[in-house]
């Protein structure tokens, strides 16, 4: 086990994990800032994990998920605004 392999998963226990528990228990608000946030954390943690197996497809992965996370985070934005009105 190499360090990226070791930032890896210490960030996967550690930043996406209080994310879900956000996502899972939050107000409407809170849990789209979790969902915002874990799409970020795990972008990282899959570019951490391509550099640590020196992979190249985990890192189109994870700019995969860099570019569709914010249209994700749109649409339940939308959804949000016509529960509330």
């Amino acid at each position: 086990m190499n360090a990226w392999l070791l930032a890896a998963a210490v960030l996967a226990v550690g930043g996406i994990g209080p994310c879900l528990l956000l996502g899972l228990r939050g107000s409407p608000q809170q849990r789209l800032a979790g969902l915002n946030l874990a799409a970020t954390t795990a972008s990282v943690v899959l570019l951490l994990l391509a550099q640590g197996f020196s992979r190249t497809s985990y890192t189109d992965l994870a700019l995969d998920l860099a570019v569709l996370a914010p249209a994700g985070t749109l649409v339940f934005t939308r959804f949000l605004a016509g529960r509330q009105q």
